[in-house]
């Protein structure tokens, strides 16, 4: 048999062969496979910004102008901070957004670092027509330390979308600190107090803001959201009546009127807004539709309202968003409630997906600022039962922010103590370093929470047994409070009876006389013969459990003398 020859050819699917593959494509107006070969060219050589920028190129050509500029953002960021082209490319993007202001920052910091560069010229006319867009004279490198201050905003902002506030809160103090002339910083601030709970710090900001630049938009904006959630009806009255008669030219600020109206109850005057919007961008996104469809909804336009919401879910089914409020439409025909204008997934609804499956934390409620500043702002100003609802919330989100938002509220002498019993049960949970500092029971207390799992020298497996048996058992029948009582009253069995802790033989035994114990600090009508037959065990048994338990704790004889209960070690403070 003749040999066969190998006649195969290697092909070197290198960047280069990507890069003009894509080229080809381009050629062709084939721009989804030129976008795929710019991704794969990337692939190859992530440490070339051409490729990027070539990605960013043809996003930008779709139309993707927001994700063009998360490419060129992560160059200058990452790949090549010198590539001062970027910054002109980016500000293009951003004129096509109609985000002229942003596009004006950009031009501005590309010329500061190349005053003399390829593009100097574009960016001189793009200044000028950015100015009349603003209705203001251009600006130039000199008005602006741009390259100064703007990472260090963006920065800020970015921190403010991940719902980090605190974080946000410092960075921003000190850049209006350096730079009391940045107007953004300023208004950020105003929103990071406001977010943090700081209402007081927020109206100062925002008046020292005004003062200085009384037609600021977003500074207005706030004030009347500010002045809505604090109840000051004649305050927002005089505002509303002003931004009422605004009509904004600008996209950014359109959008911000719309969102501020419709938080404001002012529905109708958000539907105006938002359909102006819409006759100037045919391609809505779907956040806008989602407004569009609120406004519509909360002005009895229904039909209008699925309409928008159905046109939203075309172009991001994925999120849920737009299909929720689809499917509750049929529901809300009938009593139609008002709902809120944040393009995500209501409250309730996520705190029911949470109390569904706690191990599936929704990545809104924790990075979403809209919902953690409902959180921060509920604590403070909700009903008891929504109180409940946001520190057990608090908890699953767990970061800076939380804890110290906890921690006031522990300080706080008008709070409900059982609260702050909670709040001391989520911090441990948290694995928060204590002492802490609680007004409790009309006294100052410093109180310790630490796992007595980590401090006993050891945890037996019977011990996590007989408190897994007693919170499977009370689960429905007891609310969240009696839950951690119950816990914390066997945590203090354990370190004060160790290390003679008697030999837990029938964990059933125990379980029972627990919750026998917590049934009676809160007044339930119940008999050791009930909870003996819930537990399987007999009476004689539940007994002898709570008398061993009342010799060491003295759970009955604190709640005749009324000392505070949980059981918590706890030392006053002056």
């Amino acid at each position: 048999m003749p040999e066969h020859v190998n006649n195969v050819i290697s092909l070197s699917m290198d960047a280069n062969f990507f890069f003009e593959r894509a080229i080809q494509s381009l050629e062709k107006n084939h721009y989804e496979k030129a976008l795929k070969y710019f991704r794969l060219a990337v692939e190859k050589e992530p440490n070339n910004p051409v490729n990027y920028c070539n990605l960013a190129g043809v996003l930008s050509e779709m139309g993707r102008f927001e994700e063009s500029n998360e490419v060129l953002r992560h160059v200058t960021e990452k790949v090549a901070p010198d590539l001062a082209e970027c910054y002109f490319y980016m500000a293009n993007n951003a004129a096509n957004m109609e985000r002229f202001e942003e596009a004006e920052q950009y031009i501005l910091r590309y010329l500061q670092a190349d005053p003399e560069g390829e593009f100097a010229e574009e960016a001189d006319e793009m200044l000028h027509m950015l100015a009349v867009e603003l209705g203001r004279r251009p600006l130039t490198v000199e008005d602006v330390p741009y390259a100064e201050w703007q990472e260090e905003l963006d920065r800020a902002q970015m921190l403010l979308e991940n719902g980090q506030f605190s974080a946000a809160r410092r960075l921003l103090s000190e850049l209006v600190h350096q730079y009391p002339d940045c107007l953004p910083a300023r208004n950020h601030l105003a929103l990071a107090y406001y977010y943090c709970g700081q209402i007081d710090q927020a109206l100062e900001t925002v008046y020292e803001l005004l003062e200085e630049h009384p037609g600021d938009f977003h500074a207005l904006c706030n004030l009347a959201v500010f002045f809505f959630r604090l109840g000051e009806t004649e305050k927002l009255g005089h505002l509303l009546a002003g931004l009422k008669k605004c009509f904004p030219l600008q996209r950014e600020h359109v959008l911000k009127l719309g969102t501020t109206l419709g938080t404001l109850g002012e529905h109708e005057a958000a539907y105006n807004t938002f359909q102006r919007l819409l006759r100037w961008e045919p391609g809505a996104d779907a956040a806008l539709l989602h407004h569009a469809a609120t406004a519509a909804f909360n002005t009895g336009r229904l039909d209008e309202a699925e309409r928008l919401w159905k046109q939203a879910e075309r172009i991001d089914g994925e999120s849920g968003v737009p299909t929720f409020y689809l499917n509750q439409l049929s529901e809300w025909r009938e009593n139609p409630p008002v709902i809120g204008y944040h393009y995500r997934l209501p409250f309730g609804e996520q705190f029911r997906q949470l109390e569904r499956e706690p191990s599936l934390i929704p990545d809104q409620l924790r990075h979403d600022p809209v919902i953690r500043a409902a959180f921060f702002w509920a604590l403070v100003h909700g009903d008891r039962e929504t109180k409940l609802q946001v520190i057990q919330a608090i908890g699953y989100i767990g970061d800076e922010d939380a804890e110290r938002a906890l921690r006031d509220f522990l300080l706080r002498k008008d709070e409900d103590d059982d609260l702050k019993r909670v709040a001391l049960f989520v911090l441990r949970q948290m694995k928060a370093k204590g002492p802490f500092t609680v007004w409790l029971n009309r006294r100052k207390l410093s109180v310790n929470t630490a796992d007595l799992r980590e401090e006993l020298p050891v945890w037996r497996r019977p011990w996590q047994l007989v408190l897994d048996k007693v919170l499977t058992s009370m689960k429905g029948d007891y609310d969240i409070i009696q839950q951690y009582d119950v816990q914390s009253l066997w945590f203090e069995f354990l370190r004060k009876s160790y290390p003679n802790v008697p030999s837990i033989r029938k964990a059933e035994g125990w379980a029972a006389a627990l919750e026998y114990f917590v049934a009676k600090m809160y007044g339930m009508a119940v008999t050791q013969h009930e909870v003996a037959r819930k537990y399987s065990v007999s009476p004689g048994t539940i007994g002898r459990h709570v008398r061993e338990i009342e010799t060491v704790c003295g759970v009955i004889r604190r709640m005749n003398e009324g000392v505070w209960l949980p059981f918590f070690r706890t030392d006053e403070k002056d």
